[in-house]
């Protein structure tokens, strides 16, 4: 038997020569679709960025390097002036103009006892994404089961609650708002409305999918003592899904504080109504105080959301191969 010098190579097969010379042919194919995606790609968004640039009155890019601009000349009188905007204090700069008047938005409760008008803003916008959420959960929770493959049997029924649940979600909140708002008037209700018929749409489909991915033991076994339908969701899928419902749940909350924000600008009220007026009027340290509100309230938000999924699901869930 000849041994190998130093330098040599082995002789490869050429059965494994083949397979090597298929495995660099199917690579080379592979590198060249994906070049060929991503050029694609790379196309389409250098045409869609040309077509809106022209559609564009202004022209985008050639006001870019004017963006700052607007945050350069929209400043208030002095810091602090956002510090007063936000807690309705008297400023010095008051002239009798609607840019100082802190203190007429002050909601007395008790006495000299009064809770800043941004901050009253603010509880509406969240009782707004609090109220839509509990509806949402409420319909969707009941409409989930009729639509899961592994509860319901009757594919017509399915099929209609499954439509109907993607009709439901089909048009933004704010697309719902702005149609409610010449029905409804301008106020909380549209807002409520059009953000718990989002909610029902999206969580539907979260919980329906949550319920065909869930143990089917329990409820084999409940069938096998003759329970009927409402037990088996009752004691078969129930227990198993809850965490995760209430997760989805906490989860959508957060998602719905935003768009009651956005909502208000289109007449919702809450906190987006009024940051959409103080921007139009340039009170600049009026819109700075509601922008710093908003974001300490949705941090926090995420965060008091964040931690009462984790604790009902598990740290697991959270983490990459958990």
């Amino acid at each position: 038997m000849s041994t190998l010098s130093a330098g040599q190579q082995a002789p490869i097969s050429s059965q494994l020569g083949l397979v090597h010379q298929h495995y660099r042919a199917l690579l080379r194919t592979r590198r060249t679709y994906t070049a060929l995606a991503v050029g694609a790609v790379l196309a389409f968004l250098a045409g869609a960025l040309w077509y809106a640039d022209k559609s564009n009155a202004g022209q985008f890019f050639d006001r870019l390097p004017y963006f700052f601009d607007f945050f350069i000349h929209f400043q208030p009188d002095e810091p602090m002036e956002i510090v007063r905007a936000l807690f309705d204090l008297p400023s010095p700069f008051a002239d009798g103009s609607f840019k100082y008047d802190y203190e007429e938005g002050r909601v007395y409760l008790i006495g000299g006892l009064y809770l800043p008008e941004y901050f009253y803003q603010m509880l509406v916008t969240i009782n707004i994404a609090l109220i839509s959420t509990l509806i949402g959960v409420t319909f969707a929770f009941g409409l989930s089961f009729f639509a899961a493959s592994n509860v319901t049997g009757s594919r017509s029924v399915r099929f209609v609650v499954r439509r109907f649940l993607e009709v439901l979600r089909a048009f933004p909140e704010i697309v719902i708002a702005g149609m409610l708002v010449a029905i409804l008037s301008i106020g909380p209700i549209g807002a409520i409305v059009a953000v718990s018929i989002h909610t029902i749409g999206s969580l539907g489909k979260l919980f329906y999918e949550v319920i065909e991915n869930a143990d089917t033991r329990a409820d084999e076994g409940l069938r096998a003592v003759g329970g009927n339908w409402l037990e088996r969701v009752r004691f078969g899928f129930v227990p198993q899904v809850l965490p995760n419902f209430v997760s989805y749940a906490l989860l959508r909350m957060e998602i719905n504080v935003r768009a009651s924000t956005i909502i208000g600008a289109v007449g919702g009220g809450g906190i987006g109504e009024v940051f959409r007026l103080s921007i139009g009027r340039d009170h600049a340290a009026k819109t700075y105080a509601i922008i710093i509100l908003l974001f300490a309230t949705i941090i926090g938000i995420d965060w008091i959301s964040g931690y009462l999924r984790k604790r009902l699901v598990g740290q697991s869930a959270f983490t990459i191969g958990g």
